[in-house]
This record gives structure tokens, C-alpha cells and sequence, in this order.
């Protein structure tokens, strides 16, 4: 499989007019990880997609999507750094450039993962 590791990790910044946010977790973190997807959506009012038991799209992990823009960025990015626990979190710019989005526009909340960017390259 195909992928990058992206070695200096970027935080997010308010750049670009729309985002993801990617939750990622495990078992172990799966009902702290649904919990802070859900919080989120409430607080904020945003799109909160679906629980990923599976590794879905370029992500290596589980994870869930949470859909924001830049009028959210500057009070939603620091409350999920700081209500994160440990979870590493994938946001990146979601501008229609999926690769581009996925690695020039990626940023990160903990550690980086690789991820799976084939798919984008085809």
C-alpha cells in the first residue's frame, strides 16, 4: 500500500475556507472517541459523520469525520486539541484537492499516522 509519513507534524491553521477534522481511535477508545464526536456536533453545530469501526478512504485507523469551516476553526480546533485526551486527530482543508488536502494541507492534533494516499494518485 501506498502511503505517507509526514514527518514534522503541522498544526492545524485557518488558511482555507473548509475542513476536516478525523478522530481516530480503537477499541479501547471507542466510547471516549463517540462521546467527543458527539460533544463536538452539539457544541459547535457541525456535521458529524459516521463511527468507522474500519479503516475507510486514505485512514489507517477508525475514525470519524467532523465537517467545519473557517468561521468555526478558531474556537473548535483548540477545544478539541484540549478535550482530545490523547487521540490523534487528521485535519486537513477539504478545498477539492484530495491529494493536495491529504498531504500539502494536512495538519495534526498528537501524532502523525501514514495514510493510504494510492487512491488520490490513480
Amino acid at each position: 500500500m501506498e502511503g505517507t509519513n509526514i514527518t514534522e507534524i503541522k498544526r492545524p491553521v485557518n488558511i482555507h475556507q473548509h475542513y476536516h477534522a478525523h478522530i481516530y481511535f480503537d477499541q479501547q477508545t471507542l466510547t471516549f472517541a463517540t462521546s467527543l464526536c458527539q460533544q463536538a456536533g452539539e457544541l459547535f453545530n457541525l456535521k458529524v459523520g459516521r463511527i468507522h469501526q474500519k479503516a475507510v478512504g486514505p485512514h489507517p485507523m477508525w475514525s470519524c469525520q467532523i465537517s467545519f469551516n473557517d468561521r468555526d476553526f478558531d474556537k473548535f480546533i483548540p477545544w478539541l486539541d484540549a478535550q482530545r485526551n490523547g487521540l490523534t486527530i487528521f485535519v486537513h482543508a477539504n478545498t477539492g484537492d484530495n491529494l493536495r488536502d491529504h498531504t500539502e494541507y494536512a495538519y495534526w492534533l498528537g501524532e502523525s499516522v501514514k495514510l493510504n494516499l494510492a487512491m488520490f494518485r490513480a
